[in-house]
């Protein structure tokens, strides 16, 4: 045989193939992406419209706190239940719906005409649009292959961070251009758009209706009431003055006996409604933990920056976004490098920087004075957002990078429990530790307006002549206006201490790190 007839005999190289989802599933991925943003963004869309709202809707001061209160006790009821629905309604159907019962919900909000009406629609919103989140972060971990993981993860963390830090932004900007009921319309085109691109796109498994046959129905009730009172706990106790009020005792041990019970009886059933299971996990375990020590800081600190520029300086909620956005837009810019670096160097490394750098850019802000604005929190701010991307996707895929992938649905689930409970017990803590604090600094500071002291009859001289014939009695309002100047100096030191103690938690959980086995590539 010639040379040239073996050569054409020879078989062809064969094509490489692709371990990447098809383009249908990318899509559909995408799709998932942009709902779960929406999911997170209504957390916090409403925050710096409740005054609008509440006039709107002739609501009271404690009436209006539900609109964001309802919201988020229903989503962190539904997100660990997103797991069972993936497995009996396959993942295409169950985020179909939980999209669709969101976008409803949004229209049934804009055009609530009552209070009473906007709330329930709200717990409608979050409970119908929690599912969104945990099924976004399985999708990603069940269709795309490790090596392109940082950079998904990348992805899912900027809307992780950046939709709560926008959204008070976002928000203030529709109420001040068009009206609060546009913060619930803007939902409804890109979720029916999000609703067919899933139901087209996201076929990745199929149903498992059996599942349903042995639903632990107490199980789901003793679930449902427990993060609930739970989380109504956490909301209201530091406006109810915590054990003072009865209301918080009633929840309390409410959350206690439903909580014990629920744990006692997942544990041991066969087909419990939350698979606890996936704790024994070492990195599950403690990558969860981390994502509650980062819900602190993604919640915290975007819960504490506007009471600060809103008590001590008086900004407006434009004003408070564009100072907030540094954070936002840092990490944008962070997390695709971030994404391509946790493919290359160990996420333990990645994380351990991380939470140092949150602790470090919070502790930059424990020097702030009553003339404290955009350039004393920009720096720290950039630090702060370099270090939340660097926690944020090493620990999701430290936690659910390990698992079985029929385990990551409901892993998913927990992990976004424990990061949301990290946020409402920050916020409660917070709001305590701030009240504490500021009667503390009160307490400490005004002994210093005695009249007796030189320093003290000059500023109220001061005030005096410029009252001089605007007021009634000029001194007494002028001693007013000296003690308003201490009250706003024992809030800032009130504010100095939490960004302290906020930073201090994050440099102490630095060790942690040393306990996460290496991910294997």
């Amino acid at each position: 045989m010639s040379k040239g007839a073996g050569s054409a005999a020879a078989p062809a190289p064969a094509a490489p193939v692709s371990d990447m989802p098809p383009w249908r599933q990318r899509i559909g991925f995408i799709a998932a992406v942009f709902g779960m943003f929406m999911a997170i963004l209504d957390i916090q869309i409403v925050a710096s419209s409740l005054n609008e709202i509440q006039s709107g809707l002739s609501a009271s001061e404690d009436e209006i706190s539900w609109v964001q209160t309802s919201y988020l006790i229903a989503e962190i009821v539904m997100i660990p239940l997103s797991g069972m629905l993936m497995r009996i309604l396959s993942t295409r159907v169950a985020f179909t719906l939980s999209c669709a019962g969101f976008t409803l919900a949004s229209l049934g909000c804009a055009l609530a005409t009552s209070i009473e009406q906007l709330i329930v629609l709200r717990a409608i919103q979050g409970f119908m649009g929690g599912a969104m989140i945990p099924i976004t972060q399985a999708v990603s971990f069940s269709i795309f292959p490790r090596r392109v993981m940082g950079s998904v993860q990348a992805v899912i963390g900027m809307v992780v961070t950046m939709a709560p830090s926008i959204g008070p932004t976002v928000g203030g900007y529709i109420t001040e251009t068009m009206s609060w009921h546009w913060l619930f319309l803007a939902n409804v085109i890109p979720g029916v758009l999000v609703c067919w691109a899933a139901w087209s796109f996201l076929d990745i498994d199929k149903p498992n209706h059996a599942v349903a046959r042995n639903l632990d129905l107490i199980g789901l009730v003793l679930i449902a009431v427990f993060l609930g009172s739970l989380e109504f706990v956490l909301e209201e106790g530091p406006g109810d003055d915590w054990f003072a009020s009865d209301r918080i005792i009633i929840f309390s041990l409410t959350c206690l006996v439903a909580g014990v019970w629920f744990f006692a009886r997942t544990l041991r059933s066969d087909h419990p409604i939350v698979d606890l299971r996936a704790f024994a996990n070492r990195n599950f375990a403690i990558g969860a933990g981390m994502g509650f020590i980062i819900g602190i800081a993604l919640y915290g600190l975007v819960y504490i920056m506007p009471l600060f520029f809103g008590y001590v300086r008086g900004y407006s909620s434009l004003q408070i976004g564009e100072v907030m956005f540094v954070t936002g837009l840092t990490m944008f810019l962070c997390a695709p490098i971030v994404g391509q670096a946790s493919n290359h160097i160990d996420l333990r490394v990645l994380l351990f920087f991380g939470l140092a750098l949150v602790g470090v850019g919070t502790m930059m802000n424990a020097n702030l004075t009553v003339e404290s604005g955009f350039w004393q929190f920009c720096v720290p701010q950039i630090v702060r957002g370099m270090g939340l991307i660097m926690c944020i996707i090493p620990a999701s895929r430290i936690a659910l990078g390990t698992l079985p992938p029929d385990e990551v649905g409901n892993a998913s689930g927990l992990f976004n429990v424990m990061r949301n409970l990290g946020g409402a017990m920050g916020l409660a803590l917070l709001d305590t530790v701030r009240d504490i604090r500021e009667d503390y600094h009160w307490n400490q500071l005004i002994p210093a307006i005695d009249t007796g002291r030189e320093v003290v009859v000059a500023e109220i001289a001061k005030y005096e002549a410029m009252l001089a014939g605007s007021v009634p009695d000029a001194y007494h309002a002028a001693v007013g206006m000296l003690v308003q100047r201490v009250s706003q100096q024992a809030q800032v030191l009130a504010f100095n201490d939490i960004f302290t103690w906020m930073g201090l938690i994050y440099v102490f959980s630095v060790p942690l790190v040393f306990l996460l086995r290496r991910l294997q590539a």
